[in-house]
């Protein structure tokens, strides 16, 4: 096997073949898989094969085997989850990124990867006008953005409390107190199960899920010792965002430390048009997002920003005699290396796409990005609301859209006709205690048209959904035995 650069040609020419014939079928293409994971499973059923195989042919086997069960994620017309697409320049990136294969942990060791992250993190800092004197760190995705976040702020309450977590670990600490709205992401107590925290302190909010602040007073008030406060921008089904500034200084005249979780929802703050919405979040201790869902930036890519970079250095970072600083000098590490602010010591350079993102859009063009997707939801809303029987839930102020189709029973009957469609893809979910189906608007490729044959799909789910139960009607009365007692009352 050689390690000339050859040896990559005709590996990466079937590569870029086959990823340019994936792109091109997302404007025609279902947007569902065609087959389950458990039929692919049987077909891959056996051992490792005995004998190698060329790359470029493992290229090409992978691709036929791959295409039938993948999802057109990236289509304008998919709207589940809260997944974006891939922005050109982002995707461009990321396959250099693979190729220089650089371990992005060190400053010495891969100085293009970490300045392009620098530059890319002071740019994302200016865009949600968030202190320019912070950390930002590229994570995996929001789970562990939320992860970096909840842990620095458990080593800085307890550090405040005079308890040396380092060395005593948790047992016999003070109880960590963490509050969090009662429509937070379970992404927020899935962190505090990995840290150890219990389960939180759930404060009340409003019909938009918005957080209430004097319901925070008080329950801030109701006991005493360490605190953390989690807020969200972007709740998962209204996309409303908590009111930021009152909370921020309710939790912060209690001492606590306030962490934002702001999947999709932090970028408000990059648009004038949106900002009011979030105003305040400039003062919390720490803010999560995701790249790859608003930014449409590949997988994976998670954004942790934290206003004191001394405390997520002192969770994560570490010295070893192996590890070099950026003036080479063994085990005598300097304060910034990019893995003191994640969780990982090897990791992929995943804030380059970021950087290239960026770029290619410019301020104009970012604001441009959020603006466009909001606006896609409204009108998608819109479009809804002339639709027989369709509700929309939320008050649409950013993203995301919930409806019902009138019962429990005909909106999930819709959303399963809607996805068997497969013209457009919209995600089925629960909330206020009724079945809706939950429009999510993240991809930069989404348009009019998109819009228009994403409403039609719905449309026609419905009048398929309606016409099955009128068969289903008239069946049941055909069977069903005519008295003559009910034959004269029918006649009367």
């Amino acid at each position: 096997m050689s390690a000339q650069p050859d040896a990559y040609t005709e590996a990466l020419h079937r590569a870029l073949l086959h990823a340019h014939a994936w792109l091109a079928s997302l404007p025609s293409r279902p947007i569902g898989p065609r087959v389950d994971a458990d039929t692919l499973a049987a077909l891959s059923a056996g051992p490792l094969p005995p004998s190698s195989c060329a790359a470029a042919d493992v290229i090409d086997e992978l691709a036929a085997f791959a295409e039938p069960g993948l999802m057109a994620m990236p289509s304008g017309r998919f709207f589940g989850w809260v997944i974006g697409g891939t922005l050109p320049a982002a995707l461009a990136a990321d396959w250099l990124v693979t190729a220089w294969d650089q371990n992005a942990g060190m400053r010495f060791a891969t100085p293009a990867a970490a300045v392009l992250e620098e530059i890319a993190a002071g740019w994302l800092l200016d865009l949600l006008g968030l202190p320019p004197g912070a950390d930002v760190g590229f994570t995996t995705g929001a789970t562990m953005a939320n992860f970096v976040g909840l842990a620095a702020g458990r080593q800085w309450v307890l550090d405040r409390a005079g308890w040396d977590l380092d060395r005593d670990g948790l047992a016999g600490s003070p109880r960590v107190r963490v509050f969090v709205g009662a429509e937070r992401h379970d992404v927020i107590d899935l962190v505090l199960r990995y840290l150890g925290l219990g389960a939180p302190i759930v404060v009340d909010v409003d019909q938009q899920g918005r957080l209430r602040p004097a319901s925070l007073a008080e329950s801030l008030c109701a006991g005493s010792g360490p605190a953390i406060v989690c807020l969200q921008a972007g709740n998962l089904h209204s996309g409303a965002s908590d009111p930021m500034g009152m909370a921020i200084d309710v939790a912060h005249r209690h001492g606590a430390w306030v962490h934002v979780d702001g999947a999709f929802g932090l970028w408000a703050a990059a648009s004038p048009r949106f900002r009011d919405q979030v105003t305040g979040l400039d003062s919390a201790d720490f803010w999560a997002t995701d790249a790859h869902k608003t930014l449409n930036v590949p997988y994976d890519c998670g954004v942790s920003i934290v206003s004191r970079p001394e405390v997520v250095r002192k969770v994560f970072g570490v010295h070893t005699s192996y590890l070099m600083a950026a003036d080479g000098t063994p085990g005598n590490l300097g304060p910034g290396d990019p893995f003191e602010k994640v969780p990982e010591l090897s990791r992929r350079a995943r804030g380059v796409p970021v950087w290239a993102a960026l770029r290619s859009l410019g301020r104009v063009g970012t604001i441009a990005l959020v603006d466009g997707l909001a606006a896609n939801a409204r009108n998608l809303a819109d479009g809804l609301r002339l639709l027989p029987g369709v509700e929309v839930l939320n008050e649409v102020v950013f993203t995301q859209v919930c409806v019902s189709f009138g019962s429990d029973e005909r909106t999930r009957r819709v959303t399963q006709q809607l996805i068997t469609d497969g013209s457009a893809w919209m995600s089925g979910s629960r909330w206020h205690d009724r079945d809706i189906l939950r429009i999510s608007v993240s991809n930069w490729s989404t348009d009019a048209a998109d819009v228009a044959l994403s409403l039609a799909a719905v449309a026609r789910a419905c009048a398929v959904v309606d016409a099955g139960n009128l068969e289903v009607e008239d069946v049941r009365r055909a069977a069903t035995p005519r008295h003559p007692d009910r034959v004269t009352h029918d006649r009367d």
